[in-house]
């Protein structure tokens, strides 16, 4: 704390005067941080002049998560590109939906041209997928990288699933596409709720899937997922295209061998085991079982 004495003196009159009129200033510009969530702020130089303060450069980053929030007080931002390029148009759709959400949604395209695409929950997952199929000699065809995650509603599922989908159906492969629906055991992400926006945009493109020749494999689990497999494997029946649909009792990324061609393809099974069943209603599963937690980490994947 600082103590100023201003009596008979005008050097410290004016001082003082200078004082209080920084310590309001800074007060001021704090708020100013906070309520733009700045993650940064730089000014250098800065006059005073006449009891006026004067901002000569000033260099501030913004917390681009917060663009749902802060939209309209920072009005349009063009963030600069990743990887050296501009975004494609579906890239920036993404990013845009992104913004607007509490939910994370991302998209980036790799190769137009591959045959290899992803629908991925989880930025985990995501990762470990896309790991698995370069692993499995799939680099060179690995169309996109993105996930979905943070429990987005129906309509921004449905959003990411038609993007996706419009980007497959622009240009034809010889050896057909595959598209992989994965991710690994939901916390709170309603699967049955995301599952029903993926499957109105596999409805809506189904004509475009057959003359495409694409095949999609399909495993997921985590709230309600016993619901959302079966809406899937309904919708499988009309698409007339191969789509497999699988649950808990399959290892996440088996189904990444099986789109390859590494692996066989097995039986769906009849039994499906509930996975945090208990937190949503209407899910129950053909066999009432409820295994902890770590039995399907350990065991069932």
């Amino acid at each position: 704390m600082m103590s100023i004495r201003t009596q008979g003196h005008p050097v410290q009159n004016k001082c003082f005067s200078f004082s209080r009129l920084l310590a309001k200033f800074i007060h001021n510009l704090h708020g100013f941080y906070l309520d733009l969530y700045f993650t940064y702020l730089e000014i250098n130089p800065l006059v005073v002049k006449n009891e006026q303060i004067y901002i000569l450069d000033l260099a501030v980053k913004l917390d681009s998560t917060a663009d749902f929030i802060c939209r309209q007080k920072w009005g349009e931002i063009e963030y600069p590109p990743p990887f050296g390029r501009d975004a494609f148009p579906e890239e920036a759709y993404i990013a845009d939906l992104d913004a607007k959400s509490g939910a994370s949604l991302k998209l980036t395209i790799l190769n137009k041209s591959g045959r290899i695409w992803t629908m991925v929950a989880g930025g985990g997952a995501s990762v470990i997928y896309s790991d698995t199929i370069c692993d499995m000699g799939g680099a060179s065809e690995l169309a996109n990288y993105g996930e979905y995650s943070g429990a987005p509603t129906e309509q921004q599922t449905y959003e990411y699933a038609k993007t996706i989908l419009c980007l497959m159906t622009q240009e034809k492969h010889p050896k057909g596409k595959v598209l992989i629906i994965g991710g690994g055991i939901a916390n709170f992400t309603n699967v049955a709720s995301t599952f029903k926006g993926i499957v109105t945009a596999l409805q809506e493109f189904q004509p475009k899937l057959v003359d495409y020749n694409i095949s999609i494999f399909v495993r997921r689990a985590g709230p309600n997922y016993q619901e959302g497999l079966r809406v899937m494997r309904e919708v499988g029946k009309n698409l007339l295209i191969p789509l497999y649909v699988f649950g808990p009792e399959t290892h996440m990324t088996s189904i990444v061998g099986m789109a390859l061609g590494k692996k066989p393809i097995p039986k769906e099974t009849e039994v499906e085991f509930a996975t945090a069943n208990f937190l949503l209603p209407g899910g129950q599963s053909k066999v009432p079982i409820i295994f902890p937690f770590y039995y399907y980490y350990f065991f069932a994947k």
